[in-house]
């Protein structure tokens, strides 16, 4: 798969949580999707900086940053069991 169809995928994934946060009742549907995308991307990026002095780190490859972008800080919460776990 190209680049193309990458951010294709991410620009669907993107309209899919909009429709979640409509359907919801949010005010601002986008802003919060765009929001939730922000805060789990910026933890897997705090996780990974702060590993330097923790030693916890996440791989950083497309299912990382997609799972952190779509279900945000609890999706990082996640990974970061299934690390410590497996």
């Amino acid at each position: 798969m190209g680049t193309g169809g990458t951010w294709l995928i991410a620009g669907g994934v993107f309209l899919l949580l909009v429709v979640i946060q409509w359907i919801l009742r949010a005010k601002r549907p986008v802003r919060t999707a765009a929001c939730g995308v922000l805060t789990g991307l910026a933890a897997l990026l705090t996780v990974n900086l702060t590993g330097v002095f923790t030693g916890v780190t996440l791989p950083v490859s497309i299912l990382s940053i997609g799972i952190s972008a779509v279900a945000g800080i609890p999706g990082v919460t996640m990974l970061l069991l299934l690390n410590l776990m497996l």
